[in-house]
């Protein structure tokens, strides 16, 4: 009787395998697929000449692997586990820190790409062949953004169209000043070599202004990091002397109490030193 169960049973498992182990390999197949276009269209949008089954592939690898050293380095299940699932975070992280580096070395560009076009301005050229100046003489991502715009320009799309498509590709605030500049100075025939003069005395001050008010807050922010973090270093300063000390506290209704409330004024001080630690410009 006990070997017809263990057979009945070894049966159903191996049929629900049978069943199950190709619906999970179809849906495998089908996440992957989908996975490679996205990162695809991300890779193609930072002109990063990657392959995206390669990152397609660290879904799979780095899981398992930082599982295993995560049980090896705590003995813990619980930290393999978080290994496990910080892996799966890895490739968007690889692709957001690209995408911020790129974003950083553009935003550092705009300044010397607005001087070059002013200058090519002045010497006679037109705005477009400007542009082509400026993807010779500025390096990337200035020169593949602003190529892009150029081919696009040159496969029939007006150029006005392209530069709203770069603005919306990139995102940032001085891009989107240079470009609503230069897409108004085109519509009132206004000039463009002013334009770009005040533009960057503009980006200038702004900058200026930023670095000013990020050195203003710096304190606040400060103390929010010394605050956040010194409740913990107090209670672990205590519990070195003492381990029960915050026992009473736990065992009474009235201590649990308080410290829910520290908690919570904690959380309150900090989103107010935040808040406070914050203008905008």
């Amino acid at each position: 009787m006990f070997l017809l169960i263990a057979l009945l049973i070894v049966v159903s498992i191996f049929l629900i395998l049978f069943v199950a182990v190709p619906i999970f390999m179809e849906k495998l197949a089908f996440w992957q697929t989908s996975k490679e276009k996205k990162i695809e269209a991300q890779l193609d949008n930072l002109f990063y000449d990657k392959n995206p089954k390669q990152l397609v592939k660290l879904y799979f690898i780095l899981p398992p692997i930082l599982a295993v050293i995560g049980l090896i380095a705590s003995r813990s299940i619980i930290i393999a586990a978080v290994g496990a699932v910080f892996g799966l975070f890895v490739p968007n992280m690889i692709i957001k820190f690209r995408n911020t580096q790129r974003m950083m070395k553009f935003n550092s560009q705009i300044l010397d790409a607005i001087m070059i076009l002013s200058s090519s301005l002045k010497g006679g050229l037109s705005l477009l062949q400007a542009f082509e100046v400026l993807i010779e003489e500025m390096p990337a991502p200035m020169s593949q953004e602003v190529g892009l715009v150029v081919r696009e320009n040159k496969m029939g799309l007006p150029l006005e169209e392209s530069l709203r498509a770069l603005a919306k590709r990139i995102n940032q605030d001085e891009l989107s000043l240079v470009i609503n500049s230069i897409l108004v100075a085109r519509e009132t025939g206004g000039d463009l070599t002013k334009v770009f003069s005040r533009l960057s005395t503009t980006i200038r001050d702004n900058r200026k202004l930023k670095d000013s008010i990020a050195t203003l807050t710096m304190q606040g922010k400060l103390q929010g990091m010394i605050m956040s973090a010194l409740p913990f270093m107090f209670v672990w300063w205590v519990l070195t002397f003492n381990k029960e000390h915050f026992n009473i506290m736990l065992q009474s209704e009235l201590g649990r109490m308080l410290l829910g409330v520290a908690i919570f004024l904690q959380i309150v001080g900090l989103i107010l030193i935040k808040k406070f630690s914050i203008i905008r410009i």
